[in-house]
């Protein structure tokens, strides 16, 4: 049985996980896939319960799980300057040093580029040293009011776990091919330390290919041709940057999945933030949500061997794509009328009619 935690997050949160656990539990029960739910409190809630945005009684169950669903949280509006209020840093806490990103472009939708679709896989743990990532104090300093300073860092451990993440990626997908991006003639240190462990890995992957584009080409290419890009993966910051242009391309954030993985846990967690101008209207696109559920389900197919998780995560993905081809039970930000919970009907109800004919 596979052990999943549940936290709803903040404003829109509260609206959009509960249409992925929907849609998750209906293509669980379609074959036959066993999960206990366990849903625990982060953000304003966990505040309210426990005084502190992200509880040690949270993260203690979350270790007892074999992954887990974050709701966005609504973090510019909590009081700063006191240490109980913070973004919740479960990257770090659970050691999740991948982002995995895919951007998808479907036909009926309005998108800059049809026939897009491209997996980004972005190091999290290292490069520019967000605050989230170092163990004490700052990645940046101030030794005087004329000069700040910033560290960029990555590690031959760090380059290459997210590398072979990468590949691992790579090798379930038709094309097989992974673009590593960097910009090692000018970074010849820290960018060719992670363009060289992505050599190394690649050479244990014989079944994909490797190129290598500069950032700044790469972020041409995405405008101009995308289509020719499959797997993509960077350092912390570049990824950042990369994937938020990735999800421009397809229509924004709204339709911009993400799960953070690390070697023992992953975490569900839509791209976009928690949207406090529409939270309690039963508008939100639960795209986002319910796609990062899937894409939670098929990494526990493949890592933990889960045949049914695998299976589970197929019909998610064939049930998003039928009711987005349909068109009937879409919400107002993608041109259709419907509320949040109705799109989560309509896919959970999508998961047992695919399930049903193909059992």
């Amino acid at each position: 049985m596979l052990k999943i935690g549940v936290m709803l997050g903040d404003d829109i949160g509260l609206e959009v996980v509960p249409e992925t656990v929907k849609v998750m539990r209906a293509a669980a029960r379609a074959v036959g896939l066993e999960i206990e739910w366990h849903e625990l409190p982060l953000g304003l809630l966990g505040h309210e319960l426990h005084g502190h945005t992200m509880p040690q009684y949270t993260v203690e169950r979350l270790a007892q799980t074999d992954g887990f669903i974050s709701g966005p949280i609504g973090h510019n509006a909590y009081p700063r300057n006191d240490p109980t209020w913070i973004m919740p840093p479960l990257r770090k806490q659970f050691d999740l040093f991948a982002s995995v990103k895919p951007v998808r472009s479907y036909p009926n939708l309005p998108s800059l580029h049809k026939d897009v679709d491209i997996v980004f896989v972005r190091e999290v743990t290292e490069g520019m040293q967000y605050s989230g990532t170092v163990v004490a104090g700052s990645g940046e300093f101030r030794p005087n009011d004329g000069i700040s300073i910033g560290m960029r860092v990555v590690t031959r451990a760090g380059a290459n776990r997210v590398a072979r993440e990468a590949f691992e990626i790579a090798r379930t997908r038709a094309r097989k091919k992974v673009t590593a991006v960097h910009k090692e003639p000018v970074y010849r240190l820290v960018c060719g330390m992670f363009a060289e462990e992505c050599r190394n890995v690649a050479k244990a992957y014989p079944d994909c290919t490797l190129d290598e584009v500069l950032v700044d080409g790469c972020a041409l290419k995405l405008v101009v041709n995308p289509q020719q890009f499959d797997v993509i993966v960077t350092t912390n910051q570049f990824g950042d940057i990369l994937t938020d242009e990735g999800a421009g391309l397809v229509g924004g954030l709204g339709l911009a999945p993400g799960l953070c993985v690390g070697a023992r846990y992953a975490m569900a967690q839509a791209t976009h933030g928690s949207a406090p101008d529409i939270a309690g209207r039963n508008i939100a696109n639960p795209y986002a949500m319910i796609m990062s559920g899937q894409m939670l389900m098929g990494w526990l197919g493949r890592t933990r061997a889960q045949a049914k998780a695998a299976r589970a995560a197929e019909l998610m993905d064939l049930a998003m794509a039928r009711t987005i081809a349909e068109g009937k039970w879409l919400t107002r930000d993608v041109g259709g009328s419907a509320s949040t919970t109705e799109m989560g009907d309509a896919v959970a109800q999508a998961v047992a009619d695919i399930a049903s004919k193909t059992s």
